[in-house]
Order: structure tokens, then sequence, then C-alpha cells
């Protein structure tokens, strides 16, 4: 069975900057993945070559086993890519725009597929609307609707809820999770680290077009990360002196400690009553994606 997305030595430059520095990398059909970097990291001119916008100066890429420059129509009838950017023709309304896609992709009679679409990214009461007078929010629910309209079994989605409210994300991602649990593969690059470790089943992480760290979320978790103590001791204690080196001091005012298994709680908790630092309130923070991004950035150089 093809990768849903295979890239072989993938190198891109502009100038003197190299965007993409022999990439390697195999998403498979029904994988959630996310493709986490910096700005600049490459991220963009990867998806722009995976939807034939960029020409790679040398290596590879294909979509389902359809090379992304020799079988292009193929290629990009098997993608759907939802932009960062909210780009738009002003001059029809929604389901103007969605059935004018359908015809890019040669489909007709597509009102169907469209209606549903519309229901699920709670656009239907817009169909008829003008793009002009859509709020931000809803144009760029239309930019996923468009993306989606011709039914692609890979779908491409490059920061889809930056800027957009809490209900479009909502919305959003319990669409993009039903489309996958039927068998659609997902690509997600975000800012927002939670939403990538809520989601994604593997992570790839670019740094200056070069991926650093490629793993399954849980085992990107285990490995660079620690679960860390939060502590706040009363009447503005300070840690004593042998847990000070260990302790940051967090903007609320407690104390954060990075444990390296949970048998260090019972050791922190008798040097404190040992110094005789009365514990006001304790949490015990598991580790996230944002230390872990943080860690691998750091180690990349």
């Amino acid at each position: 069975m093809a990768a849903a997305i295979h890239i072989n030595q993938l190198c891109k430059t502009y100038g003197k900057l190299q965007a993409l520095r022999s990439v390697d990398l195999d998403i498979q059909q029904g994988e959630f993945f996310g493709l986490l970097g910096p700005n600049g990291a490459g991220k963009t001119t990867l998806i722009s070559t995976l939807a034939g916008l960029t020409r790679a100066d040398s290596g590879s890429a294909s979509i389902l086993g359809f090379d992304v420059q020799r079988d292009y129509r193929e290629a990009r009838r098997q993608l759907g890519v939802v932009p960062q950017e909210l780009v738009f023709d002003p001059f029809f309304t929604v389901r103007e725009l969605l059935r004018i896609q359908s015809g890019y992709f040669g489909i007709r009679r597509n009102d169907d597929w469209i209606d549903e679409v519309l229901a699920n990214l709670d656009l239907t009461d817009k169909a008829d609307t003008n793009m002009r007078k859509l709020s931000g929010g809803m144009k760029r629910r239309v930019l996923v609707a468009q993306a989606l309209v011709h039914r692609p079994p890979v779908i491409v989605l490059d920061e889809p809820t930056a800027g957009v409210d809490v209900e479009l994300r909502q919305t959003l991602w319990r669409f993009v999770r039903d489309l996958n649990q039927q068998g659609h593969t997902v690509v997600l690059t975000t800012h927002y680290l939670e939403e990538a470790e809520n989601l994604c089943g593997r992570i790839a992480m670019l740094k200056q077009g070069r991926i650093v760290a490629l793993d399954t979320t849980s085992n990107l978790l285990s490995q660079f990360s620690r679960q860390t103590l939060k502590l706040r001791l009363r009447d503005g204690a300070q840690l004593p002196p042998a847990l000070a080196a260990r302790g940051q001091m967090t903007p609320s005012g407690a104390f954060s400690i990075a444990l390296n298994d949970l048998d260090e709680v019972e050791s922190v908790l008798h040097v404190l009553h040992e110094a005789g630092a009365r514990v006001e309130d304790m949490e015990l923070a598991k580790p996230d994606l944002e230390e872990v991004f943080v860690s691998v950035m750091h180690e990349a150089g």
C-alpha cells in the first residue's frame, strides 16, 4: 500500500536560503500527523511542494503514489489543502464558490456533498451569502470547505485555527476527527501545540529546513519531557537550599521543580518538612508538547 505522502531527499533553495535540506518523510494512510516548527522552518515550502505550487530543486514527493511533478493532475486530485492565508473570490456566494471549486476537479452535481460539508462547518445559513459579507472566521470555514469539496483522501491543514474563535475550533476539529476516522489522512501544522498533542498520533518537528524530531506523540513526550511538581509555600516562604537549584519561580509566585520520576515527590516533601516550610498548594503537572518542542529546538542548535 502506497504511503499517503512520500518525501525523498527533498531540497529547495531560495537564493542563499535553504528552505528544505534533504527532507525524508513517510506519512501513512489514515494517520493524523503533526508538522511542527518555528516560523521559517520550511513547513510552508514543504506544503507548497506537495500541492504543486513550488518545484523542488532535487528529490521527490508523491501523494498516494502519484509524483507531484510527473503526475501533477492525479496527485493534486488526491490532496486538499487549507491555506493559512485568507484567499477568496469576492464575486460569488459560498455555494457558487464551492460549485466552481468542484468543477476544477471535473465534479458535477456535487450539491449533496456540498450541503454535508456546509452543515458540518455550520455554514448552511451562509450558503447564499456573498463572500465579501462574511466575517474572518466564516471565510476560514469556507477555505476548509473548498479543500474538502472534491473529497480528497489526504487533507493538509496549514494553521487552520489561527486567529479564530473557540466555536470554530471545536466545530472544525469535530468534523476533521470524523473524516480521519473514516480513513482520510490528515496533516496539521499549528502553533497551538495543545491541538497537536491532543489530535496527532505522530509528529515531525522541522528547524531550518531539516527534520530534527520524528516519533509518536507519546514517545516524544516521554523522551524529551519530565513531570513537574508545582508548589506554593505558606507565608511567602522560599525553597530551602537543597531544592533552590532545581526550582524555578513561576509568574504566579509558585515554585516549579522538574522530576526525573514520581518517587522524587516524597523526597522533595521530606526536604520541605525538615526545613520547616509548609505547603499551601501542590500540583503534579504532566509533560506537555510545548516543553518537548522547546527542548528539541534547543538541542537542534
